[in-house]
Formats: structure tokens, sequence, C-alpha cells
């Protein structure tokens, strides 16, 4: 074992007694001892996205810390697990090392893989065995996690569906698709609201799978969007602010104005910087 092995071992040990402190019955804290999987379950999914934001926004210091918020939270319910006798933290990590050898046997057997491609497909295909011996049955949509973002999950519901031939034939068939939903939604704008929000759901999921055909995550470039929106309207009201102008009082023109002017700034900003 090396230095740094040692450090994670002592650092890890150190941390999992800060949550055995946390939740002990006598002199624990409050509001960790009443905590259950169910209300945690959130913060675990924040502080995920949090991960995510530092990397895209953030250096080195911010995502460290982000880490480490994320680890205490498997911490945590591997903490709960332990209390309740169903598993502890070893159990959680020999079970994930267990998952990554046999899902890596070109590395950890005598397998042998060429390409990335071909280990994508092995991947999926020892994905989906264990899916079947888990659940009995071999369905390809089995366990996309309910608790996905709705557009993560609608991509990923579409590669499963397309892994056994239900897809469109190329990205112009979903783009054909998008414009039939797009009409469709249109249609439904009279109707009452649960007619509008079918038309609209049916059209973000043609939406996502189109971005799986043109190889881009969805979420991502949704994350992007709305990065850019913001970024955008901020400078706007920069502006205003300079110019003493009340945002409220801006007619669709005035904002119509001040929008393309930050972008004609925006974007030569980046001609300079290529």
């Amino acid at each position: 074992m090396n230095d740094a092995d040692r450090r994670a071992q002592a650092a890890l040990a150190r941390l999992l007694e800060i949550m055995r402190r946390l939740r002990d019955p006598q002199g624990g804290c409050p509001w960790d001892r009443e905590q259950d999987f169910a209300s945690i379950a959130p913060y675990t999914i924040e502080e995920a996205y949090e991960v995510a934001d530092a990397i895209a926004r953030g250096g080195p210091p911010e995502i460290e810390s982000e880490l480490g918020d994320l680890l205490f939270q498997v911490v945590f319910h591997a903490q709960m697990g332990a209390e309740r006798g169903w598993f502890e933290f070893a159990s959680v990590a020999d079970a994930i090392s267990d998952k990554l050898t046999a899902r890596h046997p070109h590395v950890f057997a005598d397998a042998e893989i060429a390409s990335v491609a071909e280990q994508n497909r092995a991947w999926e295909e020892h994905k989906a065995r264990e899916r079947a011996a888990r659940s009995g049955a071999a369905s390809e949509l089995a366990d996309v996690p309910l608790a996905l973002p709705a557009l993560a999950r609608a991509a990923k519901l579409g590669k499963r569906a397309a892994r056994v031939g239900f897809d469109w034939p190329d990205a112009a068939g979903v783009r054909a698709k998008i414009l039939e939903e797009l009409g469709e939604t249109d249609a439904a704008a009279a109707a009452d609201e649960a007619g509008r929000m079918e038309e609209l759901g049916d059209l973000l999921f043609a939406v996502a799978n189109w971005s799986r055909h043109l190889k881009v995550d969805p979420e991502e470039a949704l994350r992007l969007a709305n990065a850019k929106f913001e970024r955008r309207f901020q400078a706007m009201e920069s502006l205003a602010r300079e110019r003493s102008l009340e945002l409220k009082s801006l007619d669709a023109a005035a904002w119509d104005a001040l929008w393309n002017e930050v972008k004609r700034a925006e974007k030569s900003v980046q001609r300079g910087v290529q």
C-alpha cells in the first residue's frame, strides 16, 4: 500500500466514524438522527448536480469540495443501511467492485476487446443480462431510474428501445416526427390543460430522441442553453442599469435591442479569443 492509499484509508475511516457519531442515538445530531432514505434522497440528487455544476463552472477546489459532499451522501445512506442490518459501506464498495470487474473482463480476466465500440456493446449486453436476472424479465426498459430528470430519462428510454430496433431510421425521421408533434401541439392549444400537457410532452420526447440521433446529450445541451440565457440576461440587466433603464418599463422592441447587443458583444469576444 502506497502513501496515497494509506491517506485515503485513514480519511475514509474518519468520515465513517463522523457519520456514526452524527447518527448516534444518544449524543448524535438531532437532524441527522431523524433522517431516512426518502428524506436524504433529494439531497443526494442535489449534490450530484452540484458536482456537475462545479465541473462546468469551477476549478479543482470547487470540484474537490462538491465531490466530498457527494461522498458524504453515500456514507449517510450506507450508515442507515447498516443500522437496519441491510448493508454497510464495505458491502456497498464490494458490490461496485464486483460489478466493475465483471463488466471489464478485458481488464480483469482474459477476454479481448479491441475497440471502444466493442466495449460499449459488451457493456450493454452485460447490463441487459443483469437486468434480466434481477427482474426475471428481459424488458429493455427495466430499471431506467424514475428519478432521472425527465429529459435525460426520455433519451435513455429511446436508446433502450432502439437496441431492439424500435427507432427512427435516422435523424431526418425524428425531425419529421417533431414537426408532426409540433402541429399536434399547435392544434391542442385550445384544448384543456391535460391535452396541452400530453401533446407538449410528446414533442419534448421527440426532441430528446432527435438529440440522441444527432449524438448530443439533451440534458447537457439544455444545461448549456440555460447557462447562456442566464449569462445574456444578466448582461442585459447590466446594460439597462448603466443606462438608467427600468426593466419593467421596457417594451418588446427594447428587450430585443438589448438582447441583440449582448449577443453581438459576446460573439465579438469569442472571435477575439479564437
